[in-house]
């Protein structure tokens, strides 16, 4: 089921990303920097392995990670925090968790893009990216 989301993805569109990183707690300037980057979003697959690297001209990110297992993550705003991802209804489901707070990351395959939602809190972000 995962082998779906494997390939090169660029950002297309990105609605209240700001509002989603001010909700994180992420200074003026990452935001302001975070925000104008347009990065690329590569999936693969090795075995039960998933990576999925974020690359911008803002920062590199690469996580690697079995379904359902819990792993430590650092993000592109250097929160240290504890992810688990899972399938769900044939989305991955990400919940990051760090110093008694939480977000979550849906990413789901909407008429062959990819459609990330982050919430945190009442705030969501959608990114949408098609394949690159």
């Amino acid at each position: 089921m995962c082998d779906l989301f494997v390939g090169t993805w660029k950002l297309i569109s990105s609605e209240n990303f700001e509002d989603y990183m001010r909700e994180l707690g992420v200074g003026f300037a990452t935001r302001k920097m975070a925000g104008v980057a347009k990065p690329n979003v590569i999936i693969c697959t090795n075995g039960d392995v998933i990576t999925i690297r974020t690359e911008s001209t803002f920062k590199n990110t690469e996580i690697s990670f079995k379904l359902g297992e819990e792993f430590e993550e650092t993000t592109a705003d250097d929160r240290k925090v504890k992810s688990i991802i899972t399938l769900d209804n044939g989305s991955l489901i990400q919940v990051q968790k760090w110093d008694g707070k939480e977000t979550t990351l849906i990413r789901k395959l909407v008429d062959g893009k990819l459609v990330v939602e982050c919430t945190m809190n009442k705030i969501t972000c959608t990114r949408v990216y098609e394949t690159a």
